[in-house]
């Protein structure tokens, strides 16, 4: 009899979120397999891909895995309190939904909405399953980090609250070893904790060494293109790739480019034109099935995070870059698990993202070591590589198809073949 796995986030497909769509392929490739009977409890979708009228049915099976959809609010997201009110609201019908499907042998939960670890212990005790949390961003930690929550009683309780289910938790699966060390910090148990990062579909985005269509539409020519392409979120340090396109004027081989959406993406605008930045373009998300050549247009594609917030999480848009075989410069704390990627890989350049007068400086000074267009021959090779022995789909997947294979045997020891050295070590090698 094969194992019931049960996933629980609000994000799924067709849901164009990032979460729901890394939530949707591990769904479908671990139902494949045939080793598992695989449920997810999720919401609706905020942006579904095209029409899709089925996704709003009550309960459905696509690919394999059987979708509980449940009712919530979904208020725009401009409004804090309407979007406490859909993360509560989606969280109370979820666990009213859950106590009428069919027990599950492992209850495996999200972070969207980040309270939903709580949901997934009491699963665990009332219906006596197994328990894994796995977390792609660590809260309340990362709202403190990124300013949008104080330091207080209340973020306190919260963090106790959700880190004592994740102390009871089978097994924590995190992205990166910073957030490995968040946990131990918190008095997870080491032994407890899984690494598993998340991935690119190394077979839909590869290097596009022909014709760009990308480079064609935007007319850049043989520019040297340095592009962030993403959410422009609060965890992102954007400000100054400004101040280095400022540095650059008057360079017309030489353009800047802000593709996707997100918070800070008005005000950057604004800034651009502010300062009459004429190397600064701005376009919105490309098509997935455009990324190939959207990631392949760049010479440099840039990936920031704040100082404080890479304990909190791992962008995943890194590896979408080393898929396209990109050249990686990252503004991140230079002992992160990235930062140590980049340099130990020869992916690229990392400029600290501490505050510091001279950031804009070093950061030019980077873009500058990478115009050598012979060291991005290199890169390129390098990064695809490393995309295709580690950051896989096919691999991620197997690594929590192995996981999920020891917890259905209730066996409580570390897994055979789960990472407990540096992710940097592994990947120095398979870069070679």
């Amino acid at each position: 009899m094969s194992c019931r796995i049960l996933f629980i986030n609000r994000s799924y497909w067709p849901d164009t979120e990032a979460t729901g769509q890394l939530l949707t392929e591990l769904c479908e490739d671990l139902a494949a397999t045939g080793e598992f009977e695989v449920h997810v409890l999720c919401g609706r979708p905020n942006h579904a891909a095209g029409d899709s009228p089925q996704a709003h049915s009550q309960e459905r099976s696509r690919n394999g895995v059987t979708i509980h959809r449940v009712s919530h609010t979904q208020f725009g997201k401009r409004s804090i309190a309407g979007k406490l009110m859909n993360l509560a609201s989606f969280t109370a019908s979820a666990w009213w939904n859950s106590r009428r499907l069919p027990r599950p042998d492992i209850v495996v939960t999200e972070t969207d909405p980040f309270f939903l670890g709580l949901l997934g212990r009491r699963i665990q005790k009332k219906q006596d399953c197994r328990f894994v949390a796995y977390l792609q961003d660590i809260y309340p930690d990362v709202a403190v980090a990124v300013g949008s929550a104080r330091e207080g009683a209340f973020v306190r309780r919260w963090r106790e609250m959700l880190f004592r289910a994740y102390r009871a938790a089978d097994r924590v699966v995190v992205l990166s070893s910073d957030m490995s060390d968040r946990c131990t910090e918190h008095g997870v148990s080491a032994e407890r904790i899984s690494v598993i990062p998340n991935w690119a579909d190394t077979d839909n985005i590869r290097p596009v060494s022909g014709p760009n269509h990308f480079r064609e539409k935007h007319e850049l020519g043989e520019k040297f293109v340095v592009m962030y392409s993403g959410n422009m979120g609060l965890p992102h340090l954007l400000i100054p790739i400004l101040d280095a396109a400022e540095r650059f004027r008057g360079r017309d081989e030489v353009v800047f480019l802000f593709v996707g959406e997100g918070v800070q993406r008005a005000d950057l605008e604004r800034d651009s034109g502010r300062r009459m930045l004429s190397n600064v373009r701005f376009l919105p998300y490309q098509p997935r099935e455009f990324l190939s050549h959207s990631l392949s247009a760049a010479d440099v594609q840039i990936v920031s995070v704040k100082p404080r917030v890479i304990s909190c999480l791992m962008p995943s848009k890194l590896y979408g870059i080393l898929a396209a075989g990109s050249s990686v410069l990252a503004i991140a704390p230079p002992d992160c698990e990235m930062s140590r990627l980049i340099r130990d890989c020869e992916l690229g350049e990392v400029c600290d993202s501490s505050p510091r007068e001279s950031m804009a400086e070093d950061l030019t000074a980077a873009i500058k070591r990478l115009m050598d267009r012979s060291r991005l021959v290199g890169i390129a090779a390098r990064a695809r590589k490393l995309a295709e022995s580690e950051f896989s789909r096919a691999r991620q997947v197997e690594r929590f198809r192995e996981l999920l294979r020891r917890l259905t045997n209730r066996q409580g020891e570390p897994l055979a073949g789960e990472r407990t050295t540096r992710l940097t070590e592994e990947c120095a090698v398979a870069a070679g």
